[in-house]
């Protein structure tokens, strides 16, 4: 494996930091306070081409390979201090645009695609129910075949993008007695009778990106917009999930990276008893565990990457690097605090902001604790 990149690869982490740290931080403070998304800022990402890094060209996008693609968004996470949005632009890609690429026909990929490119159409990817979380396979949306498609019925929740959605991924059952092998993914559109949306629902970090519930009531959906055949889902979920774990977390490394220099440049400037704080083994040791974090955490990322680019088995690699990056923001989130001290706990040094974000990485995507049974699992336990 050769993780070395070319000039043209390094210019366009350059390009995307500059872009972010010029057009995304503005009035960050108060779009978190607020629980605010903009749709101007994804707009101006998509038209920057972030939204097509890894898109075909005939949908509008760049066709970036997938290891380019995460280099990418690491530049991001560097620039862009909107976790919030950064978790976005990452869950878009990944389950999204990813699922339709793989596994749409190409009626629906043009459909939804070259909207997903521009910025134009946002989706939602719905599998999450109030009784179905990581045991994902025992949801309880029903898609009913009748005559010309589907009456679905069901409400998803915790649903990224859901209040605003122009359409949903939903995932259903066609038969609850087949379990998994029941399971069918359909594309419903947010104008469909039968469609609503809860409002945007406050939570503790990642406050800029719009999570809520989906609820179909008799929801009828023709046949041209079930995704797959019937009993596909399980397949698609799977190998959706595999990018996702492996890549949606990208981003966090650039943030890990700005955490570090950050963290570096003050630790050398504030003076507490004659010298610098950099100086004490207290702080220069936890500056010492930012870096070793950053340094795993970007190499598991960019092996399993790697290994999906080259259509290697990644399910293990994907799980462990999910299980890593996710822990170890939280590490040196907590860690570039104490390092900042009471400074470091004040909203207005956007310092506390990153640990309120980091939070949820071992949460969403399958929790870390699932992510350790599958690898348990793979290794023969």
């Amino acid at each position: 494996m050769d993780f070395s990149w070319t000039e043209e690869q390094r210019q366009l982490y350059r390009d995307i930091v500059t872009f972010a740290q010029q057009e995304l931080n503005h009035d960050l403070v108060e779009r978190d306070r607020e629980g605010h998304f903009s749709l101007e800022i994804w707009r101006k990402c998509a038209q920057f081409g972030l939204l097509g890094l890894n898109i075909h060209s005939e949908y509008g996008g760049s066709e970036r390979d997938l290891l380019t693609t995460v280099l990418a968004l690491e530049a991001l996470g560097y620039g862009c201090r909107d976790n919030g949005l950064t978790f976005a632009l990452n869950a878009q890609i990944w389950t999204i645009q990813k699922t339709i690429e793989l596994f749409a026909n190409e009626a629906q990929k043009e459909k939804y695609l070259p909207g997903l490119v521009a910025g134009t159409l946002i989706g939602a990817y719905a599998m999450t129910e109030p009784n179905s979380g990581s045991d994902a396979y025992s949801l309880e949306t029903r898609a009913e075949k009748v005559d010309g498609g589907y009456r679905l019925t069901g409400c998803k929740e915790l649903i990224t993008f859901a209040p605003l959605a122009d359409f949903a991924v939903i995932f259903a059952t066609t038969n609850p007695e087949l379990g998994k092998w029941g399971l069918t993914v359909f594309f419903v559109d947010r104008d469909t009778p039968g469609y609503s949306a809860s409002p945007v629902q406050e939570k503790m970090g990642l406050r800029t990106v719009p999570i809520g519930r989906l609820s179909l009531d008799d929801c009828f959906v023709p046949e041209s917009n079930r995704i797959g055949g019937e009993g596909a889902g399980a397949a698609i979920f799977n190998k959706s999930q595999e990018l996702e774990r492996a890549c949606i977390l990208a981003s966090q490394i650039g943030a890990m990276a700005w955490q570090l220099e950050t963290c570096l440049k003050y630790a050398q400037s504030r003076t507490q008893f004659g010298r610098p704080i950099g100086k004490f083994q207290a702080v220069s040791h936890r500056i010492v565990e930012m870096k070793l974090r950053l340094e795993v955490a970007r190499l598991l990322l960019y092996r399993a990457t790697w290994l999906a680019q080259n259509n290697e088995p990644v399910m293990l690699d994907a799980a462990l690097t999910n299980i890593y990056l996710g822990e170890a923001f939280i590490e040196s989130s907590l860690d570039a605090i104490r390092i900042h001290g009471g400074r470091g706990y004040l909203t207005e040094n956007e310092i506390e902001r990153d640990l309120r974000d980091a939070v949820a990485g071992p949460i969403y995507g399958g929790t870390a604790d699932i992510q350790r049974n599958i690898v348990a699992r793979l290794l023969g336990l």
